[in-house]
């Protein structure tokens, strides 16, 4: 290190964005980094202190903390003025300013406008704002749109009735005209709007049923006593804290009585409701239109919401339904979901490790040896070059070898993605021969993050010290497409994944803007595989199952502790900032978020909350945005690319609105039964968020995963959308044929799964085209029992398969319950066709063994479906079947969306409605699309008694009947539809 103390030797240095690692000028940068050999050449590593911040007490938690509800004096309304839309008022403070985490703001704005019969908007915003301070309130909305008010929308014709008070001061309340039901009140509290923090409180009911606000890994049902912390963060999957993206959107559910004569509704508890009865419910939505750091923290009574930044910006959906609710909040305000390629809907197969192709393709042997069905082959980032961007490692991963492995992959019908970072690696202006073609054209349109005084914010992520698309400039969305079309020329991939754009950095602060001359660099932590980092963690239960192996592991993981352990103190002391009138503390904002990282820090691990976008913007102000937008210049580029084909992209960081480019992944889980737990509840937020191509790392991202784990959760993962297996450097590997018994549960499971895609793509165009959801809560889909609020360890895909998975070891029973059954809705087990018999709100024992997901259809549900086969590409050349539940009266229904899978918008597609009724079911089809393959046979579910006569278009057809089961299998039906299942419509009937 001390060789390279001349490099900076009488250097005057810039100011740098804010971090702990801008140390004392007249000492030695070069202190940042430590030496490292590796074979090639020495490489230097950034000292771990560069990512430690200033050690914060979260507001929270702080027993200093103000509250501001007790010395801030409100806002009085006054100046109301009508319009045809709703009102505006003046909002002038009532008292002395409290500045109390920030400069009071004396003069607000209040509007409230009935936007639509099913939403409203409630807007409070700085009277006076202009270009000096526009950045601290305003969010653009090129940025993120505002819903649009609709001509005819007046409170009149709303669901929504809104009301205000200056007594003591200004409150307001949001009622639901229905019920008479008060959805928002504010009254008893006091606003608080300052230039770095806003606080609104509003009341709620008793055991109140909330979900969303994510992202965040929790129960389904929020909890009633917690701290909610919204702020894009790059850490491994906690529970209960803040994590990649930003989702500000709620669902509140209540249930009722109904008096049936006086149509009067009383509220009802969840712990107090009976299966047995009936009820009824009303859900709401609520979304805030705030980019800011913020937190919402529930008690027992309320709400509080807090945000360090921005505006107020309340948009209201009367729903009723969950279902309505989150269709309302798609389709005004966040847009609808992107339309996945058929083919996405396969399996997908990566992990953090495949360090060249020749172990990509025995990878791919193993599947096809095995029979395993294998969609989509995935690259972490060993195929970089020096993990850069858009620039493959020539000696592992060559272009020209890159170009045989793929053509003979797309000629196989596989497809690959390779994974793409926010941070771009800045070359070493030493070094002639460490030459970047992707940072200079970059550096020439002068596109990236700068510091407050205009110089480069240069960060650090996996490659060294790295550079960052600023997204606010003009050309950089076109810039990120011509990357992605210039490497598409050499690497020929299918979609990408977009990783680490919260954004990350492993440094706080701009650390590597007197440090370029040591690129490349090696993190500030050891990579898992390394020594000192070896990975022995296996999953909950594993010393049960494998007592010595675990014993091993478990004394190995405690000499590495020990050999690698380091000294810690105590910290007694934290930094507090106090408002300074007129000026935001961007840094070190007074009013401290819970915020997963170490010490609070906003600045840790991630850009630095004072680094300056092209137009102003601080990173403080729309640090949460920043995946959202890569995301969508990624999507340019990839139409760029493919004109007339759907974009594939998979991200980590997302906020309200990324669905309409990119589906989600849910980050670095671990290898542990409760990450799997968990994976439920995640899919269902995002359900709620609008993207509902989600799914997890299955099997674990970090730690060793084991047989156990793997063989349910291979089989859980497989009624996801997306379904890929996923894990970490260093650990042992997980894919599916490692194990004999993982293998033959996965193809149990896949087996059901490519049988459904046909249900699961017309699920996803529904989403695409309605905002419906695909995986769904029970309670959403059975709105009236309170008991199912709180359920989250089964769900629903669609309407009509239910899953109830095995989320615990060494056992082999599962207890679910059956929604509905009080009701007269039936339930048929996937794989016996015979109905359940289940009691209303009773935990029911199911058999579940080692290998085996019960899965049920529900009664009413018409599928169709198609054969398994290795890939979509064959897997939609097979013959069709049909499945017809029926239910307790008779009847059964379903429909079914075709294309050609690909195209952004295709130029012919099919819809068929399929009806059961009066021992019929019938088919019509609609559409130019052609279906070539035949109809194989029709299983039909819960007829009573064996037909004498079976029918299709009037002609006797085989079939058989299953007295046990009461179901009647139809088969040969292929010689009677020749030109294809749905090529005409036609009429099955039995008597």
């Amino acid at each position: 290190m001390v060789g390279f103390a001349h490099l900076f030797a009488g250097v005057s240095l810039p100011a740098l964005a804010f971090g702990a690692a801008q140390q004392d000028p007249l000492q030695p940068f070069s202190n940042l980094a430590t030496a490292t050999d590796t074979a090639e050449r020495t490489q230097f590593t950034l000292a771990d202190y560069v990512d430690v911040g200033e050690e914060l007490i979260a507001n929270v938690d702080d027993p200093q903390a103000v509250n501001a509800q007790s010395v801030c004096p409100g806002y009085r309304a006054s100046n109301v003025q009508h319009s045809t839309h709703g009102f505006s008022a003046s909002l002038e403070l009532s008292g002395k300013p409290c500045n109390v985490y920030g400069t009071d703001v004396e003069s607000l704005v209040v509007e409230v406008q009935f936007q639509d019969t099913d939403r409203l908007n409630v807007q409070i915003t700085p009277t006076y704002v202009d270009a000096s301070n526009e950045s601290w309130y305003a969010l653009p909305e090129e940025l993120v749109p505002r819903p649009a008010t609709v001509p005819d929308a007046s409170e009149s014709h709303s669901d929504f009735s809104v009301t205000w008070s200056n007594e003591p001061t200004f409150n307001f309340q949001v009622t639901r005209k229905a019920t008479g039901e008060v959805l928002f009140d504010t009254a008893g509290s006091v606003l608080v709007f300052e230039n770095q923090f806003i606080e609104f409180v509003t009341t709620l009911p008793e055991e109140y049923n909330l979900y969303g606000l994510g992202e965040r890994i929790n129960q389904l049902r929020l909890l009633r006593n917690a701290t909610l912390t919204t702020y894009a963060a790059d850490i491994g999957n906690p529970i209960d804290e803040n994590l990649y993206g930003h989702h500000a959107f709620y669902v509140d559910t209540r249930y009722y009585t109904v008096d049936e004569q006086t149509g009067e509704h009383t509220y009802v508890k969840s712990s107090e409701a009976d299966a047995t009865q009936d009820y009824v419910s009303y859900s709401h939505g609520i979304f805030l239109r705030n980019a800011h750091g913020q937190e919402v923290i529930l008690n027992p009574k309320g709400l509080t919401w807090r945000t360090i930044g921005g505006s107020i910006d309340l948009t209201f959906y009367s729903g009723p339904t969950v279902a309505e609710v989150t269709e309302q909040y798609q389709r005004s305000t966040v847009g609808l979901p992107a339309m996945q390629k058929y083919d996405t809907l396969g399996f997908h197969q990566c992990r953090w490790g495949y360090n060249n192709w020749s172990e990509f393709a025995d990878v791919l042997a193993n599947f096809e040896k095995f029979e395993i069905p294998l969609e989509y082959l995935w690259a972490d980032i060993d195929y970089m070059h020096g993990y850069r961007d858009f620039d493959n490692d020539q000696n592992r991963f060559s272009y020209s070898d890159t170009e045989a492995f793929l053509d003979s992959l797309h000629a196989g019908g596989r497809h690959f993605v390779p994974i793409v970072d926010a941070a771009l690696y800045i070359p070493n202006p030493e070094n002639r021969s460490d030459t970047y073609d992707t940072y200079t054209r970059g550096a020439a349109k002068d596109i990236y993050l700068k510091n407050p005084d205009g110089s480069l914010y240069v960060g650090a992520v996996w490659p060294g010290y790295t550079v960052y698309p600023d997204w606010h400039h003009s050309e950089a969305a076109n810039y990120w497409a011509n990357e992605l079309v210039t490497w598409y020329e050499k690497v020929k991939f299918d979609g990408v994944w977009y990783d680490m754009g919260e954004v990350s950095s492993f440094c706080v602060g701009s650390c590597g803007s007197q440090n370029r001359t040591l690129n490349p660099a090696h993190p500030p932590f050891k990579l898992p595989g390394e020594h000192g980092n070896i990975v022995f963690e296996y999953p909950e239960g594993f010393e049960r199952s494998n007592a010595t192996e675990a014993a091993s592991a478990s004394a190995a993981s405690s000499s590495q502790a020990s050999a690698t352990e380091t000294s810690t103190s105590a910290t007694s002391s934290y930094l507090r900032t106090s408002p300074t009138p007129g000026v935001r503390n961007i840094n070190h904002p007074p009013y401290v978020i819970n915020h997963v990282q170490t010490g609070h820090d906003l600045a840790v691990h991630a850009v630095s909350p004072n680094a300056t976008h092209v137009d102003g913007y601080h990173e403080y102000d729309v640090h949460s945005l920043y995946g959202h937008m890569g995301i969508r210049a990624t999507y340019q580029g990839l139409t760029q690319i493919w004109p007339k084909k759907r974009p594939f992209i998979i991200a980590r960081s997302t906020f309200s609105g990324s669905g309409r480019w990119a589906g989600h992944w849910g980050g670095d889980n671990y290898s542990k039964w409760s990450s799997m737990y968990f994976s439920i509840s995640q899919a269902l937020q995002f359900s709620l968020f609008g993207i509902p191509m989600f799914g997890v790392d299955t099997c674990g991202f970090s730690y060793n995963s084991d047989e156990e784990l793997c063989n349910r959760w291979m089989q859980l993962s497989a009624f996801f959308p997306f379904y890929r297996n996923h894990n970490v450097l260093g650990a042992i590997s997980q894919e599916p044929y490692r194990w004999a018994s993982v293998i033959d549960a996965s193809k149990a499971a896949m087996k059901i799964r490519y049988a459904l895609l046909p249900y699961f793509y017309t699920l996803m165009q529904n989403a695409h085209t309605a905002g419906s959801t695909v995986m769904r809560a029970l309670a959403w889909e059975f709105p009236n029992d309170p008991t199912l609020a709180a359920i989250d360890n089964q769900f629903l895909v669609g309407p009509s398969i239910l899953v109830i998975p095995v989320l615990e070891p060494q056992v082999d029973t599962v207890k679910g319950v059956f929604p509905g059954v009080g009701q007269g809705e039936i339930w048929y087990d996937w794989y016996t066709r015979t109905a359940v018999d289940a009691q209303p709100g009773v935990n029911t024992t199911i058999q579940a063994p080692l290998g085996h997901i019960p899965v049920y259809v529900r009664g009413g549900s018409i599928l169709p479906m198609q054969e398994l086969a290795l890939t979509i590409r064959d897997a939609r050349q097979t013959p069709w079947a049909l499945l017809a539940a029926l239910g307790s009266d008779g009847t059964a229904s379903g429909q079914l969306y075709l294309d050609d899978g690909e195209s952004l918008y295709p130029d012919s597609t099919l819809n068929v409605d399929f009806e059961a009724s009066g021992s019929s079911v019938r088919v019509s089809a609609d559409g130019g699309w052609e279906e070539a393959n035949p109809l194989a046979n029709v299983t039909i579910l819960g007829i009573s008694n064996e037909p004498s006569f079976v029918s299709f278009n009037g002609q006797q057809v085989p079939a058989d009947y299953d007295a046990v089961s009461r179901a009647l299998f139809v088969t040969g039906l292929d010689q009677f539809t020749n030109n294809g299942a749905w090529g005409e419509d036609w009429t099955l009937e039995w008597e």
